[in-house]
């Protein structure tokens, strides 16, 4: 008798019994409440969209989805959270672009952040820019380079913290426009475009969602991401101008743990998908002074592969460093 056979038969009846039981678990979800994980305190962007999608995803489910804020260390600990978590489809994370840079600004972290998530969707781009008081007599980013240039040392550039996307990309400025800059870090977005407002700044980079209610009394010079901003059409982008390495857009996004079936991340996507098309989640987000994301999970994953390859190569190259 070919006991082999009889064991690949074996084997393949036991997994034609299995695959109803596991069609019918992702089929089922979700089953119980979900929970969205934002790394931030309540009340940010980051905590708006979280709340705005888990809403409605709620609605749509018939399950609750709750919104819970693990703040601390710089959205690692949130984000180590979501990372150990069951693959089950119930606990998410509500990232932003600092998931990606954070490994290359930090010694050590206790995830992987590109091996240890499953990417679901983005839920909105947010360009930056580089803004100057509306008052300066600095008119384009050509005259603010060259009178850098003829001022070394003494033009300062504002970012909401220290490693932040601001930071870098103002960094990444001053190599390539060979400038001698001062940094002044403030702890979040709030004092900075105070500070910026009332001229104790000479300039400073900014997101598009802390700048949008202050742009009457601001110049924006010019803007990060691939294009021009539709609600800045007559300011050059970086990269338009000669700039590269500033066509990443920062980002919000949903992000699972690596563990989780493909079939539930998926079906996360396509119902958050929907949900950014809805008209009153598009407005919402774009009153925030942010563009709508979406787009399939293996695209979401592409766009973190190659942010973190670009900022990577910034932040060495301009060795900037979080103590933890």
């Amino acid at each position: 008798m070919d006991f082999s056979n009889l064991r690949r038969a074996a084997l393949a009846a036991a997994l034609a019994l299995l695959a109803p039981i596991g069609a019918f678990a992702q089929a089922a979800y979700p089953g119980q409440p979900v929970k969205f994980v934002v790394p931030y305190p309540a009340g940010g962007a980051t905590d708006t969209l979280a709340r705005t999608v888990a809403q409605k995803l709620g609605e749509a489910w018939g399950q609750p989805v709750l919104v819970e804020n693990r703040v601390g260390a710089a959205g690692t600990i949130g984000n180590n959270y979501v990372a150990k978590a069951p693959g089950d489809g119930y606990t998410v994370l509500v990232a932003i672009t600092a998931l990606i840079q954070q490994p290359s600004l930090m010694d050590k972290l206790p995830y992987d952040a590109l091996k240890d998530f499953a990417p679901v969707t983005m839920i909105a781009r947010s360009p930056s820019m580089l803004a100057v008081p509306a008052d300066s007599p600095i008119k384009s980013l050509n005259d603010y380079i060259a009178y850098a240039r003829a001022n070394p040392g003494k033009v300062s550039f504002g970012t909401y913290g220290a490693g932040t996307s601001a930071h870098i990309q103002g960094s990444l400025l001053q190599q390539q426009a060979g400038l001698n800059l001062i940094h002044v870090p403030f702890n979040g977005a709030a004092p900075l475009v105070t500070n910026l407002v009332g001229g104790q700044l000479s300039s400073a980079f900014i997101d598009s969602a802390s700048s949008r209610p202050h742009l009457p009394k601001l110049r924006p010079l010019a803007v990060t991401g691939s294009a021009r901003m539709p609600g800045l059409p007559d300011v050059p982008s970086f990269q338009e101008l000669g700039y590269h390495s500033f066509d990443p857009y920062g980002w919000f996004g949903l992000l699972l743990p690596a563990s989780t079936p493909p079939a539930i991340v998926q079906k996360m996507s396509d119902e958050v998908n929907r949900i950014l098309r809805l008209p009153e989640v598009t407005a919402k987000i774009e009153a925030l002074g942010l563009q709508v994301g979406g787009g399939k999970p293996d695209e979401f994953a592409a766009v973190l592969r190659k942010d973190s390859g670009i900022y990577a190569k910034i932040i060495k190259d301009a060795n900037i460093r979080l103590s933890q």
